[in-house]
């Protein structure tokens, strides 16, 4: 018998799909891995919604009946498409862990969707079942006979389509086993649609290695924080048990692998909402001793003042993380100062491509480099910054964010060229303008295609977003290229400001001016109440505003 002890996290190089690339040697091999070990956490609430919980144990058995359900009665079969189409409901989770589990590749579509786009995504993907709660159903019915989707599972809805069934009749009656099937670590898993800022929705196909490598890199940094941690003072007090509120949705990277995979593989509680409320939000973190929380920046920014507002301290929060866009510095010291130094700040750079956050920056290392996303998440990761050539450019220069490793999917559903195009020799090609300080912390400056260019003088948005930020009247800003005939184009601040606010475009001026070089303060300024434009995944859509607002200018 070997005294050998297995090392968690032995790194090897390995070939996947043809690039060989550095991986977790003992990761797990698929989600179905996954879901399986976590019976072991039974009657521990998994899932809480309104007044509704539900235990890992209820979860476990839903999931066998639903995964019999769609095999037996259904007749789905190993690499079907399954769309989800539903709020931020527990049902989602269930029907996401039944496909998964019989080898199905799940298909969460943005809820968000018009009925039009919905068959898109059901078109593109070839989805043959359909699980949809009564809005999404609603936008769907019309548009059912375009495509291929044989059945459509109803979530809390009493509304009748042709081929649907109920969700509650779909996990009722007897608790067979899953079905056995056998799950190899590059067969697809999910197929995400990115957020189509920029043109179609592709779908990013991951696979099970993807899920099994976040996982791996969650738990990888989790530990070596908490070995380089200093030793407590005083005696520590018993940690409370991992929760989180969601306040991202299912079908983004943020809401499915940052945060349903690994509470789900570490036995951890997942509080849903049925919209974004920020005060609700504040009491169900002291109601329910959510540990853990993560938002775009408007949602955090939101959450401290509701609870500012109500005198919540939110004791159970150890941290409070940012991401889905640039995140300003300001907020990074709002989350410090208002929790009294109790919740770490993080922040999370990564992309559907690359199944969620690749790069990552926390606590104490957070604070001093509040403008930087980090360092890659583990030794699994690897980033760099290429010229328009694909070359590396020299640390301090800008150029696209590269990332490789074992977290990149393998590619865009059925679209070759474009897959081809954005993903070389096992890197992606971010899209996004960065640049590496001499430690290795990268900065993101903007997306390539947002950068203002005036008079041949780059200007990069998310300089100029952080520096509005700091005035105290700011709850949101986006800036946009304004197109101008000698200089090319000129900066514009889009800027929303506290109900009661008396803040001028001069005074807007001035704070940037006070901030950063001349050519870069604003030469247009819109100044609003309103909430800027957002996809569902909370990024502000420029070119809503752009086509909007130009015209004016």
């Amino acid at each position: 018998m070997s005294d050998a002890t297995v090392d968690p996290f032995e790194i090897v190089e390995a070939e996947v799909l043809g690039v060989t690339m550095k991986v977790f040697a003992n990761q797990p091999t698929s989600l179905r891995q996954i879901w399986d070990a976590s019976a072991v956490h039974g009657d521990a609430v998994y899932l809480v919604y309104e007044d509704e919980r539900i235990t890992f144990a209820q979860a476990h058995r839903m999931v066998r009946a639903l995964a019999r359900h769609l095999v037996d009665d259904l007749g789905v079969r190993q690499g079907d498409r399954i769309a989800i189409a539903t709020r931020n409901y527990p049902e989602w989770a269930v029907a996401y862990w039944a496909t998964v589990a019989i080898g199905g590749v799940a298909v969460p579509l943005n809820a968000w969707w018009t009925g039009p786009e919905l068959a898109y995504g059901l078109t593109d993907s070839g989805a043959v079942v359909l699980f949809a709660d009564d809005e999404r159903a609603e936008r769907i019915e019309p548009h059912l006979a375009e495509t291929a989707v044989r059945q459509v599972v109803l979530i809390r809805s009493d509304r009748a389509l042709p081929g649907s069934e109920s969700f509650v009749d779909a996990v009722a009656g007897e608790d067979p086993p899953l079905p056995p099937v056998t799950i190899a670590p590059d067969d697809d898993a999910t197929i995400m649609y990115t957020s189509g800022t920029t043109g179609r929705p592709k779908g990013a196909v991951q696979t099970h290695r993807n899920f099994g490598a976040f996982l791996m890199n969650g738990v990888y940094r989790a530990v070596t924080a908490a070995a380089a941690a200093p030793p407590p003072s005083s005696p520590a007090t018993p940690p409370l048990p991992a929760a989180t509120l969601l306040t991202l949705p299912l079908f983004h990277v943020g809401g499915l692998q940052s945060f349903l995979l690994p509470f789900t593989a570490s036995g951890g509680k997942v509080v849903l909402m049925y919209k974004w409320d920020a005060d609700l939000a504040a009491e169900l973190i002291e109601r329910e001793q959510v540990t853990s929380i993560a938002g775009v920046p408007t949602t955090v920014f939101q959450l401290l003042e509701a609870a500012a507002a109500a005198g919540r301290q939110m004791p159970s929060l150890t941290g409070i993380s940012s991401g889905a866009t640039l995140v300003p510095p300001e907020l990074v010291r709002r989350i410090d100062e208002q929790s009294g130094s109790r919740a770490a700040p993080g922040n999370g750079y990564g992309l559907t491509e690359t199944s969620g956050a690749a790069i990552a920056n926390f606590g104490a290392a957070y604070l001093a480099r509040p403008d930087s996303v980090g360092l890659p998440i583990s030794p699994v990761i690897e980033v760099r910054i290429g010229s328009d050539d694909g070359r590396e450019v020299p640390r301090g220069e800008v150029g696209e964010i590269w990332l490789k490793g074992p977290t990149v999917i393998r590619g865009y559903f059925n679209l070759p060229d474009a897959t081809a195009q954005a993903f070389v020799d096992g890197w992606f090609r971010t899209g996004d303008a960065g640049r590496l300080d001499d430690d290795g912390y990268l900065y993101v400056v903007d997306r390539l295609k947002d950068v203002v260019i005036r008079g041949g003088e780059n200007i990069y948005a998310a300089e100029v977003e952080a520096a509005l930020y700091e005035h105290p009247d700011v709850t949101e800003a986006a800036i946009i290229g304004v197109p101008h005939d000698r200089l090319g184009e000129e900066v514009g601040a889009v800027v929303r400001v506290r109900e009661g606010s008396t803040l001028s475009v001069d005074d807007v001026r001035a704070h940037v001016g006070a901030r950063l070089a001349g050519f870069k303060v604003p030469t247009h300024v819109w100044i609003s109440t309103d909430e800027l434009p957002r996809n569902a995944t909370g990024k502000v859509l420029k070119r809503q505003l752009r086509d909007a607002l130009v015209r004016e200018a």
